[in-house]
């Protein structure tokens, strides 16, 4: 199964890389809109800020290609920040486009916790991931090979706040509020945590991926 990694400048692209070949994918990296577009799956990584995300999608002409495959029903799996870019839109520096492949919008994450007490932000740790959107657990998703509970490796900044419940597979929880840890709308999804950097759990949801993109 071959699975082009989108490379626009700013993305963690070598972990990503090597995790899905341990998983058992071929693996091309691109910026190259003819690769996306002739892709059978993508992956969006990502680290950074949103506004410099969407620039460099921009700037090499991906945009439109991406959006194009996910209407084709071409799956993608977004990380981090390629899952906020997955979004309508983010108010991180501002209030910016995103791709608008999932409906919703991102936000920071409150500097205080649910009783009113300072936390750190941005939230870097390892969390828990539970069943959301009314799911008892995770079957018939990317996350079937996931336990409810089984902790995934966190470092971000801004949370994504999808418009529909149904949307949400899995959240966390940071300073007693839910925050969403997986989301996804139709071919779509996005990972707000590394995978690739979440051990064995990280690599059954990479697995999982492949397993979806073979059907």
């Amino acid at each position: 199964m071959k699975v082009t990694i989108i490379d626009y400048g700013l993305s963690n692209l070598r972990s990503v890389q090597n995790a899905l070949v341990h998983c058992g994918a071929e693996t091309i990296l691109t910026s190259d809109p003819a690769d996306v577009r002739a892709a059978d799956a993508l992956v969006l990584p990502g680290v950074g800020a949103f506004r410099d995300g969407m620039a460099g999608l921009e700037r090499l002409g991906l945009v439109e290609p991406i959006r194009q495959k996910a209407v084709e029903g071409t799956p993608l799996l977004g990380i981090c920040l390629g899952m906020q870019m997955l979004f309508e839109e983010s108010e991180e520096f501002g209030c910016w486009k995103g791709l608008g492949l999932i409906p919703g919008r991102v936000v920071k994450i409150p500097d205080t916790d649910l009783q009113g007490t300072p936390q750190r932000v941005p939230h870097i740790q390892w969390d828990p991931l539970l069943p959301a959107g009314g799911r008892k657990d995770f079957a018939g998703t990317v996350l079937s090979g996931v336990t409810p509970g089984q902790e995934c490796y966190f470092i971000h900044s801004y949370e994504a706040k999808p418009t529909a419940q149904a949307d949400r597979l899995a959240d966390t929880c940071y300073g007693g509020r839910a925050v969403c840890a997986v989301a996804a709308h139709g071919s779509v999804v996005g990972c707000q945590f590394h995978p690739e950097k979440s051990g064995p759990v990280g690599l059954s949801i990479l697995g999982q991926f492949i397993n979806i993109c073979q059907k």
